[in-house]
């Protein structure tokens, strides 16, 4: 079994040390908060007082942060200097291609093999090892690791090279928040014009455009739940990069770009809350319904604020 340094220990990095204990590996996990460092000793992992301390001597330096700006915070030279011989990092953040590649160099200066695996999937899915991966980089380095992550994923996928995981993961992201906003803006419209809410969900459900958010996701956003995994300023930051690629290549990005904007607004009025549907929740509080069995108009206007989630931490 591999001894591992977790760093990153908050609602994605604490049911994976669990579930990388429970699978019999040597996990040493740091955070840098420190109740994040207690909730990974709960979990049967060593903790340490430094990022340094916890990578000395590990085989697997494991990051899952939220964003680009933590992993880089992260990998240094300290962390890598450390690691024991032909040790690999795998990243399993939400990151980019182009954010990652500075580590990925530092990495490779230090002698440390790379993989991305970003993650799809919720807390729950982690903690039950049901998470998907999005793995980029050599197929020989994934082999030697596949049943690391089988200990925390059903659904492990060779994207292809470096950089494809990330990018894979971030278009999965833009579909789904574009098909939440469509799904949305479409139900507004049934329900302004008279349709039942129950009625129109189960027709559009069965129907050539029925999508996995119409099936498995929306039923939470009609009990009140905007699914308070993420923060909105992340999501609008992957939506940000995803654009960016696609200027970048060359390749049309109209529709992308709407929801871009759509989630950039949700940000401005919003802040930076947790809240996977908070566009969704823009555009009913623009056209005064909440989206609910049953159906509830606004009692005004605009829908209060309130009713929203908060900013949680990441």
């Amino acid at each position: 079994m591999s001894t591992i340094c977790l760093i990153g220990v908050g609602r994605m990095g604490e049911p994976l040390c669990a579930a990388l204990v429970r699978a019999g590996h040597r996990v040493r996990a740091y955070d840098v908060l420190a109740e994040r460092r207690e909730a990974a000793l709960s979990r049967g992992a060593r903790t340490a007082d430094s990022a340094a301390a916890a990578a000395s001597g590990a085989d697997v330096l494991l990051t899952v942060l939220p964003g680009p700006a933590e992993v880089v915070a992260a990998v240094d030279d300290a962390v890598l200097a450390v690691l024991a011989p032909g040790a690999t990092w795998i990243d399993m953040s939400s990151n980019t291609p182009t954010d990652a590649e500075p580590c990925r160099r530092l990495a490779a200066a230090h002698g440390v093999g790379v993989l991305e695996a970003p993650i799809g999937g919720s807390p729950a899915d982690a903690a039950a090892a049901r998470l998907r991966l999005f793995v980029g980089g050599d197929g020989d380095l994934l082999e030697r690791h596949r049943p690391l992550l089988s200990a925390v994923s059903d659904r492990v996928t060779h994207v292809g090279g470096p950089g494809t995981g990330y990018v894979a993961k971030l278009l999965v992201n833009l579909l789904w928040f574009g098909q939440a906003a469509a799904t949305a803006e479409a139900l507004l419209l049934g329900r302004r014009a008279g349709i039942d809410l129950g009625v129109l969900t189960e027709t559009l459900a069965a129907g050539p455009a029925s999508t996995a958010f119409l099936r498995d996701d929306l039923p939470a956003l009609l009990a009140g739940d905007y699914l308070t995994d993420f923060g909105l300023d992340h999501i609008h930051d992957q939506l940000t990069a995803i654009t960016a690629l696609a200027e970048r290549l060359g390749t049309p990005h109209d529709v992308a770009d709407a929801v871009r904007r759509l989630h950039g607004e949700a940000l401005a009025r919003y802040g930076p809350a947790d809240g996977e549907l908070l566009a969704v929740a823009l555009l009913e509080e623009r056209a005064g319904i909440l989206l609910r069995h049953p159906a509830t108009p606004g009692a005004h206007s605009g829908i209060d604020v309130t009713d929203r989630p908060t900013g949680q931490g990441s």
